[in-house]
């Protein structure tokens, strides 16, 4: 009776095809991860100069091998857990062997049987060892595996906070240098403004003492009856005379400032509100006082002023002095301005 409770329990515990079939998967599932991880290394190889697209990729990079260790602790648990049951069989099979051998002392009879038994149990217990020891194996490496994978992980960290100093110290340097820029260029306009100024008080003691000349903010305004006739803009003589004034003045001026200084004159034609009738040369405002300005520039390149120094622009009728439509408001508006500024 006990020996045929034993054949039963015996054919209970076919556990091995379920172990093989776990361990398969379980290599499967390794060499899937190292193939990911190698991948991994290779994509941080080519990403890792960026900078903020870097930084991403890193830290989505260390999101998956997070997952990745996670996955291989889960694994590790399950070998262990397989080990526990496989240890647990082994205590019982051991127990069984036990129980056995006594039933084979008490019972001389039934020896043969029982040898039977206890040598098919001993061949199990071999074999189950060689599973275990296999399984202590797998744990291992997984145990090295997980210590490579944290190593990956805190290089990348490192990587991350070298790449965050580095754009750090970026930040400082961007910032100084824009200081530094808007220093000098701050420099640069104090400068500016005050060979702009030598400039005027020359314009006012070499042009004629006239009230149609005068000095308007930071420009200099000629009224266009000084300089033109009536709806034309071919220089006068007299106003041939002021830009020949005006003409020395820049020359001495160009000696004078900076080559590092990128100035220029800015020559604006302005003119009145008063529409012309399309019939004649120029077909409005804006063609005229754009013409205005250029003879002005022409001129002046005419009597050696370097035309990269000169800029001609026309405004119509657009960018009033005075506001109005009395003939004191127009005659005020018809102008030319000189503005000396930079490139």
């Amino acid at each position: 009776m006990a020996l045929s409770r034993n054949r039963r329990r015996e054919r209970t515990i076919d556990y091995w095809p379920g172990f093989v079939d776990a361990l398969s998967t379980l290599l499967l599932a390794i060499m899937f991860l190292l193939s990911v991880f190698v991948l991994a290394q290779f994509l941080l190889s080519r990403e890792i100069s960026g900078k903020d697209e870097v930084l991403n990729r890193l830290n989505s990079q260390i999101n998956e091998l997070t997952q990745l260790l996670a996955l291989e602790k889960s694994g590790k648990q399950d070998l262990e857990d397989s080990l526990a049951n496989l240890q647990a069989s082994l205590s019982q099979s051991e127990g069984e062997r036990s129980r056995l051998q006594s039933l084979l002392d008490q019972d001389s009879g039934a020896s043969g049987t029982a040898q039977n038994q206890i040598g098919t149990l001993t061949e199990s217990l071999a074999n189950e060892k060689q599973v275990s020891a296999r399984a202590m194996s797998q744990i291992e490496l997984l145990n090295q595996q997980i210590a490579a994978l944290r190593n990956q992980i805190a290089a990348i960290e490192a990587a991350l906070n070298a790449s965050e100093a580095k754009d750090a110290a970026s930040q400082t340097k961007i910032s100084d240098l824009g200081r530094r820029l808007n220093v000098a260029l701050a420099q640069r306009v104090q400068e500016l403004n005050r060979y702009r100024s030598d400039f005027f008080g020359r314009l006012r003691e070499i042009l004629s003492d006239r009230e149609n000349i005068r000095i308007v903010g930071d420009r200099f305004v000629f009224q266009s009856e000084v300089l033109f006739p009536s709806g034309g803009n071919a220089l006068n003589p007299a106003g041939a005379g002021e830009m020949d004034k005006l003409a020395t003045a820049l020359l001495d001026l160009a000696r004078e400032i900076p080559p590092e200084i990128n100035w220029v004159l800015r020559v604006d034609g302005h003119t009145d509100n008063v529409p012309l009738s399309g019939s004649g040369r120029y077909a409005d405002n804006w063609e005229l006082s754009s013409a205005r300005a250029t003879s002005v520039v022409k001129y002046l390149i005419s009597k050696g002023v370097p035309a990269n120094r000169l800029v001609a622009a026309g405004f119509g009728e657009f960018q009033p002095l005075a506001e109005g439509d009395t003939p004191e408001s127009r005659a005020t508006n018809r102008r030319i301005e000189l503005k000396l500024t930079e490139r």
